[in-house]
């Protein structure tokens, strides 16, 4: 079992289940949408936030984005940390049906794919040294993937191959990058 010293947030229980099998952390489901009027979990999230930092793992389909924005919006202060799990399409094996975008929620998941989002996030690693010169736009203007012909699908291209979902900002790309990558790393790939 690995031990994670910031709260995990999740979509549902399900999600937590999942997770406690292969993680040590406080995990928080926000029921889904059900965090835009549940001012309690809200409140314990941002107060999570300020004391030990949170780990934001939502599913890769719109909703999960949607959520995983909903949160950045009401943390103001504290440590936010993303942490993307890939696009693997298919069903959960409790449901009949796969989601309404095909995709495999967190719990979904195998085990392997989620220690390798956690390491991607730099959340298993206890003393990452910070880099000297971090990834600019500007760096990825230069290698196309930003403000150049195809560059969203260049990006997208990337994340295929870095295992990160399709949905990705150029900005929320740019923050992953960082925690994984430097600029002669990226120029490689």
């Amino acid at each position: 079992m690995i031990r994670i010293k910031q709260a995990i947030i999740v979509e549902g229980r399900y999600d937590k289940i999942r997770l406690s099998s292969l993680v040590e952390a406080i995990i928080i489901p926000t029921n889904g949408f059900g965090l835009y009027k549940d001012k309690e979990t809200a409140e314990l999230i941002k107060t999570l936030a300020k004391k030990m930092g949170i780990i934001i793992l939502t599913d890769s389909d719109s909703a999960g984005f949607r959520i995983r924005s909903h949160l950045r919006n009401i943390v103001k202060e504290g440590e936010v940390i993303n942490c993307y799990i890939p696009d693997v399409y298919g069903k959960e094996r409790r449901k009949d049906s796969p989601s309404k975008e095909g995709k495999l929620g967190v719990e979904g998941m195998t085990s392997e794919a989620l220690l390798e989002a956690f390491s991607r996030a730099g959340v298993l690693a206890d003393d990452v040294p910070k880099r000297e010169k971090l990834i600019t736009k500007a760096d990825l203007m230069e290698l196309g993937y930003i403000g150049a012909e195809n560059s969203a699908e260049r990006r997208r291209e990337l994340q295929r191959r870095l295992g990160l979902p399709g949905r990705l900002s150029a900005n929320m790309l740019l923050e992953l990058l960082n925690v994984s990558y430097n600029c002669v790393d990226l120029k490689e790939l």
